[in-house]
């Protein structure tokens, strides 16, 4: 007996087995662990990239008033466009939410005077192993702040139609640049539009109504001339056109500040100091816009990159009165309604116009004096002929006319024009802790 129980103490055949389950159970409980967490981590990375999606989302309509609704659309909630497949996921409570954070540098809009977007959203993923320790799911959080400017824009063919009638020549006390007309002050304006752009990726040209007798007095425009371009009467086919898409108003990308000795920067007053003069307003033959929207229109289709935005930045007070001698018989009547015929044209064929209002007037009796079947003011007029709520601006030339803009809050010419150049940025995304 002594010898037997010897032998089976020095037996150690059976503790390779104890050790084999031990290892196991350990082994089987780490596995169950990485599958539960690794899931965890995979529906996190969803839910991020969907509130990531509905905050970029979101932000692209602040100036329209629809974040909002544009968030939700593209959440992860039941009908989103980016659900994911967690439980229960939707937007937290209280968000999205809309800011006016100063550290972006961009300026805040729309109705809701804002800039940035947040969405934070939840759900919650159901545990396989987890439960055998009493954990049946885990519940995950992502948040996203996205601001309506400052990434990288799509490259755009642009070209300004300017107002260059008498009464561009009026005093604008109200503008940031002192003492400035109306014309010099959307002048600075521009200059401010183009010193954004990168002219490695965009081109810019510049009409101007009433039009030029001819090509040699639209240059004048730009040729550091002290003389003001002689205007021919609308019914004698002017020159609409001052200068053709150019790139060479910056040096290039990175490079501060304009190149003066780029045509298009002199036709906005940025010339060398001996080249100031810039583009005039001579006026004489009233206002007639539809014309010169259809040259712009055209010119754009014809000598525009392919695959590239178009866009028309038009500016006027958008009161079209051009006289009977001034006028052929077919366009006398309806001024303000054939700009609008002639913006739809073009926002068909794809072209974005951005209208400023300059001192337009809210009266239909007062302005568009050729309408006289339908009636339209000026400040509509102008807001028609944008292609958007938020592509349509009033700009303060001195006087409250009543004209406003639900979408943009800014008025002075140069914010204006500064707004405009935001605009062409797209959306992206920010650090959640700016302020």
């Amino acid at each position: 007996m002594r010898r037997l129980l010897a032998r089976l103490g020095a037996d150690r055949s059976g503790a390779a087995a104890m050790i084999f389950v031990g290892t196991l159970v350990v082994t089987m409980g780490m596995a169950a662990f990485v599958i539960d967490v690794g899931a965890v981590r995979v529906a996190q990375r969803e839910l991020q990239a969907s509130s990531d999606a509905a905050a970029l989302a979101g932000a692209s309509e602040i100036l329209s008033g629809n974040a909002m609704a544009q968030a939700a659309s593209y959440s992860a909630g039941s009908g989103g466009a980016n659900q994911v497949r967690s439980d229960g996921a939707r937007i937290s409570v209280g968000y999205p939410v809309l800011k006016c954070l100063a550290g972006t540098g961009v300026p805040c809009g729309g109705p809701a005077n804002a800039n940035a977007i947040a969405v934070r959203q939840q759900a919650v993923v159901p545990m396989i192993f987890g439960r055998i320790l009493g954990l049946d799911h885990w519940e995950i959080t992502a948040l996203a702040t996205a601001g309506l400017a400052g990434g990288k824009a799509k490259p755009l063919e642009i070209m300004f139609l300017m107002d260059a009638t008498a009464s561009m020549n009026d005093a604008n006390r109200s503008c940031s640049v002192s003492n400035s007309t109306k014309l010099t002050c959307a002048l600075a304006g521009g200059r401010a539009l183009i010193n954004s752009l990168a002219p490695s990726a965009n081109r810019v040209g510049l009409m101007a109504f009433p039009g030029a007798a001819s090509a040699s007095e639209a240059r004048k425009n730009y040729d550091c001339s002290t003389s003001k371009p002689t205007i021919t009467p609308y019914k004698n086919n002017p020159v609409y056109e001052i200068l053709p898409l150019g790139n060479d108003f910056r040096q290039d990308d990175d490079t501060g500040g304009l190149n003066t000795n780029s045509n298009i920067v002199k036709a906005f007053q940025g010339g060398a100091p001996n080249c100031k003069q810039g583009m005039a307003a001579p006026g004489g033959a009233g206002t007639y816009y539809a014309d010169a929207i259809t040259a712009a229109q055209a010119k754009l289709a014809s000598t525009g990159r392919a695959d590239v935005q178009r866009v028309i930045v038009l500016l006027s007070d958008g009161d079209a009165n051009a006289s009977r001698a001034n006028m052929t018989q077919p366009k006398l009547a309806n001024q303000c309604r054939q700009a609008i015929t002639a913006a739809a044209a073009a926002k068909a064929a794809g072209t974005v116009i951005y209208s400023i209002a300059y001192g337009a007037s809210t009266s239909s009796s007062n302005s568009c004096s050729t309408d006289t079947t339908n009636r339209i003011s000026a400040c509509e007029t102008m807001r028609q002929i944008a292609s958007e709520a938020s592509t349509f601006y009033v700009g303060n030339n001195g006087s409250n006319t009543g004209c406003s803009s639900a979408s943009n809050s800014v008025s002075d010419m140069v914010d204006v024009f500064e707004s405009i150049g935001t605009s062409f940025q797209s959306t992206r995304l920010l650090p959640n802790s700016m302020t």
